[in-house]
């Protein structure tokens, strides 16, 4: 360890960090994607500009805004357009929006605005370019936008309360990148400063739809809201299963993601002393993480349950938080004793301690991205394989997969919508179609076989070339402990909410809304800077409306 290496202590193992259930518990953070964006705007001193504003007095047409990060003009063209009611789902299946959405690189000529005009409507089925590079659409919180627009033309401010219930205009129900649709692939903005880093494009893109969604109801209202109101107004999104298999697809970004969490815990929770400003700066976050949790209200039972739970927990541990800071070691102490309470409220504590050390984490934010997967290493000797399985792979290896329960359920993708989709193995047609996301069963099937295997790892993968893909994980896990959900992702327990809220966490969403175990509303940039807020540092980690 160089002097300039923050010291740490030992990182949470994975076999606690990546299960399901400690996952499903996850809270946005300091690094969370849209959290690091913000940053970086700030940094840069960005402005937000308005170059068209062609939207008719029934708030139906487009209008561009501009921004520039890291040496780049970026644009979002956004489009409102007539949708009725019968026509608002926030089904991937619906073929009409609100609104649809693209960032363009650059500031599109009327040339270029009249093509997206034709296509960015259509989304899936339009025809698009490589200076489109991100892809959405919206639908209006019906409700709520028309409240706001109603109460400003009678010369009043929004109801708080029903802000409070929403906390959103708009949701999105899809945000493309990477080169789908023929939009631009990644790695044509990967090397660009500002959007190097995981998804900066996508929150780019949210962070821009959420001002148009500000703009479009204080123009049809003919006043501004109230700027407490309108910054607690953040940007919706409804997710289903189609993000889950990214986490099972992409190890390495995985990996990336969670051992930069982890380590900046490490480093904080190495802390031998706070002074007064610091612990006043934790009891301050700490009140707002309980006025969150006190406004985060949801009708699913299940999850309504889990969040008074961590209400409880929370409202016991506040008490306890001064002396402890007080300690040596004191957020060690912090985070050792969160571990008698639920595993959401272990998880908030961690988000909550990583708050005010920017200066010590804020960094590590430039090693969450992968820049090319590992490749299989056929030299490695059989006896290191089989040890390597043994030490980080007896989540999978332990499992019987000749009992029912362990392989209930089944990936697969709709011929319909191309989406993934998971199904109950003995009551749904199509489990002949499924996908890899078995981990489990591949690693142990390959375990199984490699037990009695007596030749080198390249015979082994000449006889079983079914085991590629097994052998490659097993060797990751090796270099990149946290490249794995550690659970059977096809066990009749496995909950796909639980992947979703992961990945949303560290995106920087909050109040989680479940509708099932398989697809969630959420709601993004809640709290973040307005447009034209860039001048001061964002602090906006798990705000609340004030009364």
């Amino acid at each position: 360890m160089s002097d300039l290496t923050p010291p740490q202590v030992e990182l949470r193992p994975p076999s606690e960090v990546m299960r399901l259930k400690r996952m499903g518990q996850s809270f946005p953070m300091r690094l969370s994607f849209l959290r690091v964006l913000t940053r970086k705007l700030y940094e840069e001193g960005a402005e937000v500009t308005r170059p068209l504003w062609n939207i008719d007095e029934d708030g139906y047409g487009h209008a561009v805004y501009s921004v520039s990060l890291g040496g780049h003009v970026y644009s979002l063209v956004a489009f409102a357009n007539p949708l009725a009611d019968e026509d608002r789902t926030d089904r991937v299946i619906a073929e009409a929006w609100d609104a649809a959405f693209v960032l363009y690189d650059g500031v599109p000529d009327a040339g270029e605005i009249a093509r997206l005009e034709r296509q960015a409507p259509l989304q899936e089925a339009g025809r698009f370019s490589e200076r489109d590079l991100i892809l959405s659409r919206a639908n209006k919180s019906v409700r709520l936008f028309a409240h706001v627009v109603e109460r400003l033309r009678a010369g009043e401010q929004p109801d708080a309360e029903m802000i409070r219930k929403t906390g959103y205009l708009m949701r999105t129900t899809a945000v493309y990148g990477n080169g789908k649709f023929g939009i631009a692939d990644r790695v044509c903005i990967a090397d660009r400063p500002g959007l190097g880093g995981p998804f900066m494009a996508e929150m780019l893109t949210v962070w821009l739809i959420r001002g148009f969604t500000h703009d479009l109801a204080e123009f049809l209202g003919g006043a501004e809201i109230d700027r407490d109101l309108k910054r607690h107004l953040g940007i919706g999104n409804a997710t289903g299963l189609g993000m889950a298999p990214f986490l099972v697809s992409h190890p390495e970004l995985l990996n990336n993601w969670v051992m930069a969490r982890e380590t900046a815990l490490a480093r904080v929770r190495a802390l031998g002393e706070l002074d007064d400003a610091q612990i006043a700066r934790i009891l301050q976050l700490a009140q707002r993480a309980k006025a969150h949790l006190d406004e985060w209200h949801v009708p699913d039972e299940e999850a309504a349950a889990d969040i008074a739970s961590i209400r409880r927990d929370w409202a016991d541990l506040l008490p306890e938080m001064g002396a402890l800071l007080c300690q040596p070691q004191p957020i060690d102490q912090l985070v050792r004793v969160s571990q008698a309470f639920s595993l959401g409220c272990q998880e908030l504590v961690v988000a909550l301690v990583l708050e005010p050390f920017g200066d010590l984490i804020d960094g590590l934010a430039d090693c969450m991205a992968s820049p090319r997967p590992l490749a299989l290493d056929p030299r490695m000797s059989v006896q290191e394989l089989k040890g390597h399985a043994q030490e980080q792979c007896a989540w999978a290896t332990s499992c019987d997969f000749e009992a029912p329960e362990e392989q209930a359920r089944f990936w697969y993708v709709s011929e319909e919508k191309q989406e993934p989709r998971i199904g109950w193995r003995e009551e749904e047609p199509g489990a002949e179609l499924e996908r890899p996301l078995d981990t489990a069963r591949q690693i142990k099937a390959m375990y199984d076989d490699l037990s009695t295997w007596d030749g080198d790892l390249c015979g082994f993968l000449r006889q079983h070339p079914e085991h590629r893909d097994a052998v490659l994980r097993v060797q990751r896990l090796s270099v990149l402990p946290y490249a794995e959900i550690r659970d059977n992702l096809i066990g009749e327990t496995c909950r796909p909410i639980d992947m979703l809220r992961f990945k949303l966490a560290f995106f920087g969403a909050a109040k989680f809304d479940p509708k099932s175990e398989l697809w969630t509303r959420i709601t993004l940039a809640q709290g973040a800077p307005l447009f034209d807020e860039l001048g001061e540092a964002p602090d906006w980690w798990l705000p609340s409306l004030p009364a």
